[in-house]
């Protein structure tokens, strides 16, 4: 039985129509359900990929038949500033280059909205260019943010994309104790893409693509 105030994966699926009134509770378990896998044990994980400044590491995911994938690496800037990028906003598309599209579907207030955005195609187009329909929230932890998410049902389809799912992911970014000018950024995703794609070739995409994520986002924070 999962604990109180913890996402619950029989609960996962709503409709962006049918959001429950309270959002607040319905961010707060969110919430709590990044913060559950932020606290498993580093024996848990195993080494996905791993680069001079960035680490990808995974476990089977509890959600669906695939992987959680955790990434790690300290990013060069003031949490306030890596969290602007990351999150739903005007930023994000002029750097992370796997996303083609990002528009608000609806704001609840200003840390919490639903957004609609799609992904180019990866693999020599392997994987085709997904779309996904996600509930954000970005909400403090401890000294830093958190900026977390969930896909909702959403019955308006393209069918130029494939409809991905986002199971719960975010990105806890929080300032190196020696030094608050810079970020230790850590991320949580699992995402389903759906389709027929052999599990291979998502895996080898998963692990680019977040440590392409560290890239561009450094690259980025550079030039504002």
């Amino acid at each position: 039985m999962a604990e109180p105030g913890v996402w619950v994966p029989s609960r996962r699926k709503i409709k962006m129509e049918g959001l429950p009134n309270d959002v607040a509770s319905f961010s707060i378990k969110l919430k709590n359900t990044l913060i559950q896998y932020h606290n498993i044990e580093d024996d848990k994980w195993r080494v996905a990929k791993k680069t001079k400044d960035v680490t990808v590491w995974r476990k089977p995911s509890e959600e669906f038949n695939g992987y959680l994938y955790k990434v790690q690496g300290v990013i060069d800037d003031i949490v306030n500033s890596v969290i602007d990028h990351i999150r739903p906003g005007p930023w994000r598309l002029d750097w992370d280059r796997l996303m083609t599209s990002l528009d608000i579907l609806e704001h609840f207030e200003e840390n919490c909205c639903v957004m609609r955005y799609t992904t180019a195609g990866q693999l020599w187009n392997i994987i085709s260019p997904r779309e996904f329909v996600d509930f954000s929230y970005t909400v403090g932890y401890e000294e830093g943010l958190l900026s977390c998410g969930v896909s909702l049902d959403w019955s308006e389809t393209r069918p130029e994309f494939v409809r991905g799912y986002n199971h719960p992911c975010g990105w806890f970014c929080v300032p190196l104790k020696d030094n608050p000018n810079q970020s230790l950024l850590t991320g949580y995703i699992q995402t389903d893409l759906r389709g027929i794609i052999p599990q291979s070739a998502v895996d080898t995409a998963m692990a680019s693509t977040l440590t392409n994520f560290y890239g561009d986002l450094r690259k980025a924070l550079q030039n504002v």
